[in-house]
């Protein structure tokens, strides 16, 4: 393997870091949510933020859907999903010297964890083009981001199953993620449109679900990556 008792800390604390940046996610854009000052895509009347109304976007709007200022929210967000994409950058940067093993296991590592930057940088992208400021560059650093992340998953899913030492669960999360992936992208370019409260409904609640799995895959990730780097220490 790869990774040796003289492993610099550097992957250890990437790891952790992933950790935090699943976490405080969570945690901001929740204070985020409850900072909207209010409005849906169909019902600029509509109070606060609706969590099955409005998008994790609007959370980073300009100006609510409402007319109001959005500061606070905005700001929230801005912080949240910045962190969260340079957690994921930092990841795959590090996840690929675990797989140093074979040169096809380096192969499918390094072309995941290559998409894998750019995944986060997609979700940064996301963060600093408000949806109503920069509508054309947000949608296109969304799509980014979710075509590139099934591929990466898929890579990363063949890359486990095929060490000799990593875990075969951690392979079958990114398989699933990378179900729920496509579906996503499949809803977001193919499902119903927002003019409607049941489109709209559809829509969020979807969005909700992939960035929740999300979420929990990376955090799941991210502690398997930490068991591996703890178990070659031992060694």
């Amino acid at each position: 393997m790869a990774a040796a008792s003289g492993q610099p800390r550097w992957r250890r604390r990437v790891y952790w870091f992933t950790l935090f940046g699943t976490i405080q996610f969570v945690i901001l854009t929740a204070l985020a949510m409850l900072a909207y000052p209010g409005g849906t895509h169909i019902d600029p009347a509509s109070p606060g933020y609706a969590f099955f109304a409005n998008f994790f976007s609007d959370l980073g709007r300009m100006q609510a859907h409402n007319g109001a200022p959005n500061t606070l929210s905005a700001a929230l967000f801005v912080v949240a999903l910045s962190v969260a994409g340079l957690s994921l950058i930092l990841f795959f940067l590090a996840a690929w010297r675990d797989f140093q093993v074979s040169t096809g296991l380096r192969a499918l590592s390094g072309i995941g964890s290559a998409l894998g930057v750019l995944t986060g940088a997609g979700f940064v992208g996301v963060a600093w083009t408000p949806a109503d400021v920069f509508p054309e560059q947000h949608i296109a650093c969304v799509l980014l981001a979710f075509r590139a992340f099934p591929v990466v998953a898929i890579l990363y899913s063949a890359a486990i199953f095929l060490h000799p030492a990593y875990p075969r669960r951690y392979g079958a999360a990114y398989l699933a993620f990378a179900v729920l992936l496509a579906a996503y992208l499949w809803l977001l370019t193919n499902g119903p449109a927002l003019h409607s409260a049941q489109g709209l409904l559809i829509q969020a609640a979807g969005q909700k679900a992939i960035v929740y799995a999300t979420i929990v895959c990376m955090g799941y990730q991210g502690l398997g990556a930490l068991g591996l780097e703890r178990a070659a220490a031992r060694r």
